[in-house]
């Protein structure tokens, strides 16, 4: 995801090393310290989304907004910022024109996870997916079930999905914290498990997943987590409506 751009907009030199720090690690950033130079950034330099503090010197953050809007300066997503938490100032600046609102003090999975939201909003998905794939090889399961009935053979399979949910959740916490080499580690097992059961949809993205990871190529890291995840929740909904294991 670093080919998409992001403009951090706060007069308080901390908090902008603080958003430096958790958006650097997925996307690429711009700095300004008040309205007036956000404006110039956004002018000058291709931004992808806005992070705007609210209450700054020279121009605040929803003067700043207003002259985004009204001389049409850049049609993207402008969240505001603001240490205000309660619901009836996020209303008021929902009402205002911002696209979403953040709370200070920062939470950094809430903040990268409304920053993806809002960049993937109007894209098309880049990833199609092959009708003709198979998600569960059916020699694998004939071959399971010569040892064990089929009630066995399902539970064996909901654990699997239960572990790879689990093992997800984790993979998300060290993207948050940056630490994308252990990811291998996590998606590895996940490969091992799917390859063993048969899940060749799961187990072929897994290979791609892990040697991304490898070779140190983070770009695409959130998209393939958040990609993989939807793949495993497809292969469990099915299973539990025994599209893809009958027994």
């Amino acid at each position: 995801m670093k080919a998409k751009k992001v403009l951090i907009v706060d007069d308080n030199s901390l908090n902008r090393k603080v958003f430096e720090h958790i958006i650097g690690q997925i996307y690429e950033f711009g700095t300004a310290s008040d309205g007036r130079e956000a404006l110039e950034k956004i002018k000058t330099g291709k931004f992808d989304l806005v992070l705007m503090d609210i209450q700054m010197p020279v121009l605040d953050g929803i003067n700043t907004l207003n002259v985004i809007k009204n001389e049409k300066i850049a049609n993207i997503p402008v969240i505001a910022v603001s240490a205000f938490a309660n619901e009836k100032d996020r209303d008021y600046f929902i009402s205002t024109g911002f696209d979403d609102f953040i709370s200070k003090p920062i939470k950094p999975r809430n903040l990268l996870e409304t920053i993806d939201r809002h960049l993937r909003k109007n894209e098309v998905p880049i990833r199609i997916d092959n009708p003709n794939e198979i998600e569960l090889d059916p020699k694998v399961v004939n071959t399971l079930l010569k040892f064990n009935n089929a009630e066995n053979i399902r539970s064996v399979y909901e654990e699997f999905i239960e572990e790879c949910i689990n093992l997800l959740v984790e993979t998300k916490s060290l993207i948050d914290s940056g630490n994308y080499p252990e990811i291998g580690e996590k998606i590895h097992i996940i490969k091992g498990n799917s390859g063993t059961l048969g899940a060749l949809k799961i187990y072929n993205f897994c290979q791609n997943f892990e040697k991304s990871i490898k070779s140190s190529n983070f770009e695409n890291t959130l998209e393939d987590y958040i990609y993989l995840k939807s793949i495993v929740q497809s292969f469990r909904l099915k299973i539990i409506s025994s599209q893809l294991l009958n027994p």
